[in-house]
């Protein structure tokens, strides 16, 4: 079997992020707008590859002044890099049953600055969608610590510690449509929609 292309539905994908506020608390948030390209091979999975962008400046939180600081030049600086992007490297291990775990090893880049990170994926399954296409679900979490990006801005604590913990815990949850199949069930969606 050849590489098949799949492009996610922003509607069901989601990238969420967790971190610590004044080192006790957890703060949840969220990426609303991003692209991303699967190829995959199932014979071959070790030659599958992803890359995904995400706009920056989708972040949200549910509190409108810490996004606002967020797409700062403290933080993301969304002026200068409006994109967050990941582009794979290689892919370890198979995805040939609902609930197989793999790896995907690749390049994030945040606000300009490249760094290795390593996803454990899950392949969540595949089926066929009302509308005649065909779907294929994963999930991925990883962490990372937000000064290797230069993501460095702080606030000490009278009481000790920081305001803003440095390590992010990531999770991604990605719903794709096989490419050649995606226009037709967008137009299927619509119509249904009305």
């Amino acid at each position: 079997m050849s590489t098949t292309t799949w492009t996610i539905d922003p509607a069901h994908s989601h990238v969420e992020f967790a971190v610590k506020h004044m080192m006790f608390a957890t703060v949840r948030g969220r990426f609303s707008e991003m692209e991303a390209a699967l190829h995959l091979d199932e014979e071959h999975p070790e030659r599958s590859s992803v890359e995904v962008r995400i706009d920056a400046s989708s972040i949200d939180t549910r509190v409108g002044d810490r996004d606002a600081h967020l797409r700062s030049a403290d933080f993301l600086d969304v002026e200068r890099h409006p994109h967050i992007t990941f582009r794979s490297r290689s892919v370890r291990g198979a995805f040939t049953e609902p609930g197989a775990r793999f790896q995907v090893e690749g390049d994030l880049t945040i606000r300009g600055v490249t760094k290795p990170v390593t996803l454990d994926a899950t392949y969540q399954g595949t089926g066929t969608d009302p509308w005649g296409g065909t779907r294929s679900g994963f999930s991925a979490t990883t962490s990372i610590d937000r000064r290797d990006f230069g993501l460095t801005w702080n606030q000490a604590l009278e009481a000790g510690g920081v305001l803003v913990g440095n390590e992010i815990k990531i999770e991604i949850q990605l719903e794709a449509v096989r490419e050649q199949e995606a226009g037709v069930v967008a137009d299927a969606e619509a119509e249904a929609r009305g």
